[in-house]
């Protein structure tokens, strides 16, 4: 790798991690927005509760696509943003960064309970599902600015990669949820918290399971697999677990390196190209891509520039980010009583780093059984589990961990412990949101049953953590 390579991708991934780390937290919460009507969501109607909730709360910042459709909104004072993900099918809140949850917590439940309101008066419902439970009634269009309609197309593009085997569902982004969390780290601490978190990855699989798509049927999360067989897994490097731990800082920017570009702001126009490692990428005189002008998608070459490595985007399960945090991205979107669960839960181990490595380095309920860290997740992502795996045996280390991560929350001193209770009933049951909603359906609920399930906010659970 060239010297200009490695420092820019320093200056954008390490550089911000030379601080303190604080104990600050930052959540990205996407739900589903149901019709109840079972048929697509109407977004005219949508677009008056968005407007009204942005007087409501004096969210002034306001970005409009080319429809002129209300798509992001952002209050001032918080930082806290709602946005339409990548169509109008799923509704994203995401936070200013806070030290406690607890004062996400109380933010969120007053956007949620107002918006939740005035989106049932028009026949529609927002749920804490990690699969859009009406997806087969949804229209699948874009948000109509430049990035969402860039993606699309760059995701329908796979019948030009007949070497891949692809899963043909190019609008997945427009019908799956997820829940992320981003938490500040320090340099001395990066390589240690990828190589935890990438081991926890299949005890989160048990503890968060909540993308189950009857397209595919044994999987109780199916986000791992729309991922990785779409355009955006074209290089596995781009998506999902690390195969191997990293010796060094050093190497772990090779690997950065080696992740693909695929689009880029230029000439105030926002490419798509042919997946290329960024390695390769800055050594082209030009490259050939994308663009939608007047009406529709026009081809013009351009020259790759070093600093082109702040439009690299990845979707590893844990990233490093330009912000000097770790976002966590693996788990679907929880049932909205379990909102903050996921939260909690990173924060508190955030905090018991070297206790979580120690615990997970011993384990032997999952580990030295002959399966790496991602081949156990892709075992876990399954209705059945593997046959070495003894209940008794997962449910005890899933309530280890969980300890683990509640004496963290009780070192961080805000109180929030409580977001963790959700989760304990799932490891004493060996149970998750995805299996619940299957067995549910199996035995005879219906849907919207379910969705009403998936959305209900029992507030008092939390009630006196803060002022509500």
């Amino acid at each position: 790798m060239n010297a200009a390579l490695h420092e820019a991708i320093y200056r954008k991934y390490i550089a911000p991690t030379e601080r303190p780390a604080g104990k600050y937290v930052g959540a990205e919460l996407e739900y589903p927005l149901v019709n109840l009507a079972r048929r697509p969501v109407d977004i005219p109607a949508v677009q008056e509760v968005v407007r009204g909730f942005a007087g409501r709360f004096h969210f002034t910042g306001q970005c409009k696509d080319d429809n002129g459709n209300l798509y992001s909104l952002t209050e001032p004072v918080t930082g806290d943003n709602l946005s339409f993900d990548c169509s109008f099918n799923t509704l994203e809140l995401s936070f200013g960064k806070e030290e406690s949850i607890a004062v996400l917590y109380v933010r969120f439940v007053r956007y949620f309970e107002d918006l939740q309101a005035h989106f049932r008066r028009i026949g529609h419902l927002l749920t804490g599902l990690g699969i859009h439970p009406y997806y087969k009634y949804n229209d699948y269009v874009p948000i109509a600015n430049d990035r969402y309609r860039m993606l699309y197309h760059h995701l329908q593009s796979y019948p030009e990669y007949p070497e891949r085997q692809f899963h043909g569902i190019p609008h997945f982004g427009m019908l799956a949820a997820a829940s992320q969390v981003q938490l500040d780290v320090e340099k001395d601490d990066i390589l240690q918290t990828l190589h935890t978190m990438n081991r926890l990855e299949p005890f989160k699989a048990l503890l968060f399971a909540n993308s189950w798509l009857d397209a595919l049927p044994e999987l109780l999360i199916s986000r791992d697999y729309l991922w990785a067989n779409s355009m955006q897994g074209y290089n596995p490097h781009n998506v999902g677990m690390y195969a191997a731990d990293f010796a060094d800082l050093d190497e772990y920017i090779e690997y950065i390196a080696g992740q693909s570009m695929y689009c880029v702001g230029k000439q105030e126009r926002y490419f798509h190209f042919a997946p290329i490692p960024l390695r390769d990428y800055i050594n082209q005189a030009r490259i050939s891509g994308q663009y939608f002008a007047d009406g529709a998608w026009q081809t013009a070459e351009f020259r790759p520039e070093i600093n082109d490595v702040g439009h690299l985007r990845t979707f590893k399960f844990a990233d490093l980010t330009y912000r000097g945090t770790v976002e966590y991205r693996s788990a679907c979107e929880q049932p909205v009583d379990a909102a903050f669960s996921l939260a909690a839960f990173h924060a508190g181990l955030a905090e018991e780093g070297d206790a979580l490595t120690e615990l997970l380095d011993a384990d032997t309920v999952l580990y030295h059984h002959g399966d790496s860290a991602s081949e156990l997740r892709a075992l876990l992502t399954h209705r059945t589990l593997p046959s070495f795996a003894d209940r008794k045996a997962l449910s005890a280390k899933l309530l280890q961990i969980l300890e683990l991560a509640q004496s963290g929350l009780q070192k961080r001193g805000f109180g929030e412990e409580v977001f963790l209770e959700p989760l304990f009933d799932r490891a004493e049951r060996l149970t998750n949101p995805a299996l619940e909603y299957r067995n549910a359906l199996e035995h005879g609920a219906n849907t919207e049953e379910l969705i009403e399930r998936y959305a209900a906010l029992n507030v008092r659970a939390f009630a006196g953590k803060e002022q509500l």
